[in-house]
């Protein structure tokens, strides 16, 4: 009985390993393969606006987006950087909210909070996904709710680029506070089911869900613009009913890309 049991634990320990190694392959083809690159210098990177954003002269109304990038360096072959811009109605420009890592290394809040010329600029010379476009009186219902989202981070102090909390943590925790946003955050966007200490059990980002996660490192989700989600480590792997395809792990969605 107990060699069978002994028998047992080892291959459950052993297929674990396997699982989580076969979920790590597929990020490192993205390098291998070129896909992300790896090479340049971050002082010289390319800031480039990728047209996603109205001009405020031209849309007067209120604007709300939300972006994605791929993180600098080999770190983009697992994750994005996600922000969020808005312009309420009639200002002249955006502003952008997103959580920026080093600045904790100084001593100061992780949440940055400015007016940039370009909103939706590459993150580095990754060029932008947009996740979410709302205006008007939708884009309106966001912005009235944002001064509080923003007051109620409970990470403003904490930095960290695996398992969280960070820029994707931050975004997840405005889609919470802020329902009208329906946010649906990719699955490569690492650091989104890392919840404040003693969570375990919330509401999806959308919203049209429930979610449970350990520290970020273990967890699943259950929602209507979620789908299903397997966390391991960080790494989230899944399915898309609604909008049918596979959830990859440093790809995203599969046939489709992320």
């Amino acid at each position: 009985m107990i060699t069978v049991r002994v028998t047992t634990l080892r291959r459950t320990f052993v297929g674990a390993i396997l699982f989580v190694a076969l979920l790590v392959s597929v990020p490192l083809l993205t390098l291998a393969f070129g896909r992300v690159p790896t090479t340049g210098d971050w002082r010289t990177a390319s800031h480039r606006s990728a047209g996603l954003a109205p001009e405020p002269a031209l849309h007067r109304a209120a604007v709300v987006q939300v972006y994605a990038a791929r993180t600098f360096g080999w770190r983009g072959a697992f994750a994005v950087h996600t922000w969020l811009v808005a312009k309420p109605a009639a200002a002249d420009q955006y502003t952008r909210y997103e959580v920026i890592g080093w600045y904790a290394r100084s001593g100061h809040s992780t949440v940055s909070v400015t007016q940039p010329r370009v909103p939706d600029a590459e993150w580095f010379s990754a060029t932008p996904r947009l996740l979410r476009d709302l205006r008007g009186a939708d884009a309106e219902a966001v912005i009235g709710k944002l001064a509080s989202a923003l007051a109620s981070y409970p990470h403003a102090d904490t930095y960290r680029a695996w398992p969280g909390p960070n820029s994707n943590t931050f975004l997840a925790h405005l889609a919470r506070a802020i329902p009208e946003l329906r946010l649906t955050l990719p699955a490569t966007a690492i650091g989104k089911d890392y919840l404040p200490t003693g969570q375990v059990f919330v509401r999806t980002p959308s919203g049209t869900g429930y979610q449970a996660s350990i520290a970020g490192l273990l967890g699943v989700i259950a929602g209507g613009d979620e789908g299903f989600e397997l966390n391991v480590l960080g790494l989230v792997t899944g399915i898309d009913f609604l909008h049918p395809a596979l959830k990859v792990p440093g790809v995203g969605r599969v046939p489709f890309g992320d």
